[in-house]
């Protein structure tokens, strides 16, 4: 019976659980039905509703500024990179002055005298930081805008940096927060070049407003070319209302900007620089326009356009290297005998009679410049390129292609004179070579003769630069380069390598003759004023009268200077134009070809090689070094650590003197004896081992001088007396 009620109470109590459990379930099931029906219930009924509000706890999405990409120099030294600047505004029209609430008026703030944050504390911290206004003025300034409830009221007319701003945000007043002051800033992007002028043009600028995409823009050069790589991906972030206060939230990352590793050298851009604004201050000209490059890669390490800015200011103005399309004078007549000796139609030998320096042709007058001192007579085609005669030139092209004008301009295409450089520069420009059968530009009865020494063409000085460059490297035409890498975070996502434009501008008999002529320029003709101690320089001078408006005369000279060096094998090449010197007479060599030899001779110095061990001895040359005496060991340290070799055939002891026999060119090493309580022999050691020795036979020393030891006062081999002082001369 008792196991019977065990057993019913057993039941029972099961009972009762599983009712519990099925309550519980049951709950949990309407619980969850219930949060099913508000999800659907706002997913799609209050769907509006609930968007609505969400809207009042976020404010709109912010564009974020993506770090603008650097640009370094070939060795990785920083020539443009980007730092923030900011205008400052005042919101006059904001709610805290228009609406103010009950507990707060920032027109009252701002106007209580005895408010720390009342326009006077502001005045005086303003006028301390920016120095432009005095506390009265910026007194004045500000109820100027508070009277004229000016939603961009500017504080100040310039920009400031975010380390001036976070201290300016502390100021008296507007360190209230934007919602109580109205204070609130725009943010400008300002490119800064650490290098200053150096090739800023062909780096370019940017522009310093942020665009609606969130970014910045290259304005021109490098930061226009590779814009889209430069500025990046801006991100956004919106401003969240969490937990009763206003949080920031980044909603996509911002991608920074990639970096450019260009081709310029900065020091050779520095000497380039240097020494163009010296010759164009010194000559009073209005702009110049410098260029090296390296001849077997094309890469350009220097770039430089200077113009005056002020009567002897010079700095950075057009990128008159790649965008001039100007008329490039003498250094075409390069181009011109290089058609007429690849063609076959003339020799260096073959003669000219170019008379007294004038010649009339079909109406029209051709001159030498030396025709005021009776011209040159009879000369030869080469000696035609080395005195840069117009008139020489001039008759070998139309003795050779009078009859076919045409065959002439053909010949200045194949040799790459037109060559398209697919530059990197934005706005560069192109050879404009006119051809006979070309019905848009008028040929002449005149055009032949003067475009061979340089008129009737427009050639960019870089094109100019790459001719002569291809001259250099033995007739290959390099695409000049600006650009070696493109980096991101350091690593390099794309590389550039040197891009051959034509293998071949001429045949190597033909090449071999041209670059004798440019070699006598130099040596023998116009261009004497580069020659050079220092480095072997080849190239042409140019010197041609600019024209305005078609006409010329009277509207100044462009002089011009192209080669390269050391002219027996060639590094660099390099040119200069120089406009409108006013002191001097115009000359491409003196002018121009100064600019080169001291940019030649200074890289030469700076970078170009010397086996010391090729060189000549003078008369000054130790073949072998003297050597001080004293402790072994370190003796041969240094002896071979110099690679000297030295006779020890008669070393027994740890100390050695050195004799030399610089005829012989021998060093020998010799035993020095050091007996007990006698004095040693120091003469010839160094101090260091001379005061060792002497301390540890008892004696006191005394020096006089620096070097090695000449002299003892006590003679070697006396008896020692134990504190007497040794005097030691030393030279």
């Amino acid at each position: 019976m008792a196991e019977d009620n065990e057993v019913k109470d057993k039941e029972t109590k099961g009972n009762g659980i599983l009712l519990r459990y099925f309550v519980v379930v049951v709950m949990l099931v309407l619980v969850a039905v219930g949060i099913l029906y508000c999800a659907f219930k706002t997913a799609t009924v209050d769907r509006e509703v609930w968007l609505e509000a969400a809207k009042t706890q976020r404010r709109p999405d912010r564009k974020i500024l993506p770090s603008r990409g650097n640009i370094y120099s070939s060795d990785m030294r920083l020539m443009a990179t980007s730092v923030p600047r900011y205008y400052m505004y005042m919101d006059f029209k904001a709610d805290c002055y228009v609406n103010p609430g009950p507990k707060w008026n920032s027109r009252d703030t701002l106007l209580k005298s005895s408010s720390p944050n009342s326009v006077d504390s502001l005045a005086k911290y303003l006028s301390r930081k920016l120095k432009d206004r005095t506390p009265a003025g910026y007194k004045a300034h500000l109820l100027k805008g508070l009277k004229s409830k000016n939603r961009q009221y500017l504080v100040y007319s310039g920009k400031v940096s975010y380390s001036d701003l976070k201290e300016i945000k502390k100021f008296p007043f507007f360190r209230l927060g934007v919602f109580k002051s109205g204070f609130y800033t725009r943010e400008m992007v300002q490119r800064q070049k650490p290098f200053g002028t150096l090739a800023s043009r062909t780096i370019g600028d940017i522009y310093g407003e942020i665009s609606e995409e969130g970014t910045t823009k290259g304005k021109n050069g490098l930061e226009l070319q590779y814009d889209s790589l430069l500025r990046g991906e801006a991100g956004l972030s919106s401003v969240r209302r969490v937990g009763g206060a206003w949080t920031n939230v980044v909603e996509v990352e911002p991608v920074d900007g990639m970096d450019i590793r260009t081709t310029i050298d900065i020091d050779i851009q520095d000497i380039t620089e240097k020494s163009l604004v010296d010759k164009l201050k010194e000559i009073d000209a209005e702009s110049g326009t410098a260029v090296v490059m390296e001849v077997e890669t094309g890469e350009v390490k220097a770039i430089t356009n200077m113009g005056r800015i002020r009567e002897g200011v010079y700095g950075e103005t057009k990128n008159h290297a790649v965008a001039d399309e100007i008329e490039p004078g003498s250094t075409f007549k390069v181009a011109s005998i290089m058609v007429a000796l690849e063609d076959g139609l003339c020799t260096p030998g073959d003669t000219v009679d170019v008379g007294n320096g004038v010649y009339m042709y079909k109406g029209a007058r051709m001159t030498d410049h030396n025709m005021n001192r009776g011209g040159y007579g009879r000369i030869t085609v080469e000696q035609a390129i080395w005195y840069s005669s117009n008139i020489g030139v001039a008759k070998t092209i139309l003795k050779g292609y009078g009859d076919n004008p045409t065959k002439f301009v053909e010949g200045l295409y194949r040799i790459g004179m037109n060559a398209d450089l697919r530059l990197e520069i934005p706005g560069a420009g192109h050879a404009k070579i006119r051809r006979p059968d070309d019905t848009t530009r008028y040929w002449s009865k005149t055009t032949l003769p003067w475009m061979s020494f340089g008129y009737e063409t427009q050639i960019p000085p870089i094109n100019t630069l790459a001719f002569f460059n291809a001259i250099a490297n033995n007739g290959k035409m390099m695409r000049p380069m600006f650009t070696k890498e493109i980096l991101r975070n350091g690593k390099v996502e794309q590389s550039f390598s040197p891009e051959v434009i034509k293998s071949s501008i001429c045949s190597e008999h033909t090449l071999a003759l041209i670059q004798d002529m440019l070699l006598g320029v130099v040596e023998k003709g116009t261009a004497k004023a580069v020659l050079s101690d220092v480095v072997r320089i080849a190239g042409k001078t140019g010197t041609a009268q600019i024209a305005t408006g078609g006409a010329y005369g009277g509207n100044g000279h462009q002089v011009t200077f192209c080669g390269y060096f050391p002219a027996d094998h060639p590094k660099y090449s390099c040119i200069v134009v120089i406009r409108r010197p006013r002191i001097g007479y115009p000359s491409g060599g003196t002018m121009s070809g100064g600019v080169v030899r001291a940019i030649a001779e200074k890289i030469y110095a700076h970078y170009m090689p010397v086996d010391i061990r090729a060189m000549e001895p003078d008369s000054t040359a130790v073949p072998v070094p003297r050597v001080k005496g004293g402790d072994l060991k370190a003796v041969e340290d240094v002896l071979d650590e110099l690679d000297i070799r030295a006779n020890t055939d008669s070393i027994e002891t740890d100390w050695v003197m050195a004799s030399v026999d610089q005829e012989a060119r021998e060093l020998t090493l010799e035993d020095v004896r050091i007996r007990e309580g006698l004095v040693p022999r120091v003469v010839g050691m160094g101090a260091k081992d001379a005061v060792f020795l002497l301390e540890r036979a008892g004696l006191r020393v005394s020096l006089s001088g620096a070097g090695r030891v000449v002299s003892q006062s006590i003679m070697p081999g006396q008896k020692v007396s134990k504190g007497q002082t040794v005097l030691l001369t030393l030279r």
